[in-house]
């Protein structure tokens, strides 16, 4: 057995010990991030093959639950893009931004309320919210996920926040009435 192949088993041996403690996790994280059970456990699945298929090319920088974790959020801005193109959901970007990006928005959120709105925005929308808002990530880092400049993330973030506050602020002015 050749040094590479050998390490590459090794890796794989280590994947499989990894398995049943990094399960929870990459799931809980695609599914706190979709909210669509079905399709978390999809993306589970396909993070898992990723990692395989890593394993197998000798391409995993260290077998941890963060490298899955980072694997699962490829995946999943993977599946924004597909959905995205599948939605036509190209959004022209203009010169026009405003100051709207540093507006702060003190009311408070409805969890659960607030997920169901964030799961009804356009794919581009969401996954530049959930990215830059839940997961914490710099714009720069955004925009190099989702395949854009940092200056048309920018104004999509604005954008995206502006769909996301007329559509919460619509939801809950629906259930005041009620």
């Amino acid at each position: 057995m050749t040094e590479t192949a050998g390490a590459a088993n090794d890796q794989g041996r280590a994947l499989l010990a990894l398995y049943d403690a990094a399960l929870p996790e990459v799931y809980g994280y695609l599914l706190r991030r979709c909210g669509a059970a079905a399709l978390a456990e999809d993306l589970a699945a396909d993070t898992f093959v990723a990692a395989v298929e890593a394993v197998r090319r000798g391409a995993v920088p260290s077998m941890s639950v963060a490298w899955l974790i980072t694997v699962a959020r490829n995946k999943l801005v993977d599946h924004w893009r597909r959905v995205a193109r599948e939605e036509r959901m190209l959004v022209l970007v203009d010169a026009e931004a405003g100051d709207e990006a540093h507006d702060e928005w003190d009311a408070r959120l409805d969890a659960h309320l607030a997920h169901e709105v964030l799961g009804a925005l356009g794919a581009a929308h969401r996954s530049a919210l959930i990215l830059r808002h839940l997961d914490g990530l710099p714009v720069a880092e955004v925009a190099r996920l989702i395949g854009r400049t940092t200056g048309a993330t920018e104004v999509l973030l604005v954008r995206a926040r502006r769909a996301f506050r007329e559509a919460y602020e619509t939801r809950t002015a629906g259930e005041e009435d009620r």
